[in-house]
């Protein structure tokens, strides 16, 4: 919860990024973010996906499902 440089972004199983949700210089504080998988890389498809938060302090990995 600082300022900093962050990115918040999608990955496929194998890897592969597949959006970029956020990126770039924030202020501290609560944000919020809307995933539109219609317009990731021509379209998502149902499935498992990985998103990752990077940054100041901050590193993690969690899973999600993809269901259209």
């Amino acid at each position: 919860a600082k300022a900093g440089n962050y990115e918040l972004a999608v990955y496929n199983l194998l890897g592969q990024k597949v959006a970029t949700l956020m990126s770039g210089n924030m202020n501290a504080g609560s944000y919020e973010v809307t995933f539109d998988a219609s317009s990731a890389s021509g379209g998502l498809s149902s499935g498992i996906y990985i998103y990752r938060l990077q940054g100041e302090g901050v590193n993690f990995t969690k899973k999600m499902m993809l269901m259209k």
